[in-house]
C-alpha cells in the first residue's frame, strides 16, 4: 500500500482499518538500527523502502532516545533530519520524532504534518504550524527514564498524564491529536505487560493510539525468561510483530515499527479475520 501525503487519520475516516509508522532513525546510536541510515542519502533511500513496504507514515528521527542516550545538539539534529524530511515529504506523510521545539518547528516547515513528541511538551510549536502531535508518556528523560521506575498504577496513571495533554492541546487549538502509552520509556518489565494488557483502556479517551514495541528491550527479556538466551534486537521480529497483533486487537490505531512489511502483512491477515467475522454475523 503506497502511503498518502495529508492521509486522514480520524476515527471517522479509520473505521476498522489501522496503520503502520515506519522508524527512520538518521542516527549513528539508536539501539536497533543505530549507524545504518546515518548518512542522507542513505536516509532517503531507507524512507522510499518504508514507504514501498507499506509505511503509512515515515517517522525521521536524529536523537537516540535509547535509555542513557547521549542529547545531541540542536544544530546538529537539525542536520540530520531536515534534509530528509524536506526530500520525503514530496511523497509521504512524514513526522518528526523529537522534543526540541526548534526541531519540532523546522521540521514542520520542512514538510513533517506530524509531530512524534516523547516529551509531551511541543503542543504549542503543533498549533502554531497546524500539523498533528503525538504526546507520548514518560517518566523521567533518556538519561534517567530506567532508574527505578515506579507507579502506584501505571494504567491509571499513564492514562490521567494523557488526558491531561489532550486537554491541554484541545485548548491551545491542536486538531489533530495523538496519544502513546510510552512502552519501555520509565517503565519496567511489568509496567509495560500491565499497559498492553489494558490497552483497550485508553480508547476511552477518543484519540487515536501509536505504540511502539518494536524490539524493545521487554521482549528481549520475555524472549530470554521462555528459551534462557539472549536475542538481540535486530532478531526480535517476531516477537514484535506478535505485540503488533495483540495492540491491534487491543485498540492501537497505529503501530511504530521496524519490520514495516511484516506488519503490513499481520495487517492483512487481521483485516481478513475482520472481513470473515462480520460476514459470519451478518
Amino acid at each position: 500500500m503506497q502511503p498518502t501525503k495529508g492521509i486522514d487519520f480520524s476515527d471517522a475516516a479509520l473505521g476498522s482499518r489501522r496503520g503502520i509508522m515506519g522508524i527512520l532513525n538518521v542516527t549513528p546510536d539508536s539501539f536497533s538500527d543505530g549507524g545504518r541510515f546515518f548518512d542522507t542519502e542513505a536516509a532517503i533511500e531507507r524512507g522510499h523502502q518504508l514507504a514501498i513496504m507499506g509505511a503509512d507514515i515515515i517517522d525521521v528521527g536524529g536523537e537516540s532516545s535509547r535509555p542513557g542516550a547521549v542529547p545531541v545538539p540542536v544544530e546538529e539534529e537539525l542536520r540530520r533530519v531536515i534534509p530528509v524530511i524536506a526530500e520525503l515529504s514530496n511523497s509521504y506523510r512524514v513526522s518528526v520524532d523529537t522534543f526540541k521545539p526548534e526541531v519540532a518547528a523546522r521540521a514542520a516547515e520542512a514538510g513533517a504534518t506530524l509531530i512524534n513528541d516523547i516529551s509531551g511538551s511541543l503542543a504549542q510549536v503543533a498549533a502554531d504550524h497546524e500539523v498533528g502531535w503525538v504526546a507520548m508518556h514518560m517518566q523521567g528523560s533518556p538519561q534517567t527514564m530506567q532508574r527505578f521506575p515506579h507507579y502506584e498504577d501505571v494504567v491509571t496513571e499513564v492514562f490521567d498524564y494523557l488526558q491531561r495533554k489532550i486537554d491541554w492541546a484541545g485548548n491551545l487549538g491542536v486538531s489533530e491529536i495523538w496519544i502513546d502509552p510510552g512502552i519501555g520509556f520509565g517503565k519496567n518489565l511489568q509496567h509495560n505487560l500491565s499497559l498492553l494488557q489494558r490497552l483497550d483502556k485508553l480508547t476511552e479517551l477518543g484519540v487515536p493510539i501509536l505504540v511502539g514495541t518494536s524490539r524493545k528491550a521487554f521482549l528481549g527479556k520475555i524472549a530470554k525468561a521462555s528459551t534462557g538466551f539472549e536475542v538481540p534486537p535486530i532478531q526480535r521480529t517476531e516477537a514484535s510483530v506478535s505485540s503488533c497483533a495483540w495492540c491491534f486487537l487491543n485498540g492501537a490505531t497505529m503501530m511504530r515499527v521496524h519490520d514495516v512489511a511484516e506488519t503490513r502483512e499481520l495487517l492483512t491477515l487481521l483485516s481478513w479475520r475482520q472481513d470473515k467475522l462480520s460476514k459470519v454475523n451478518r
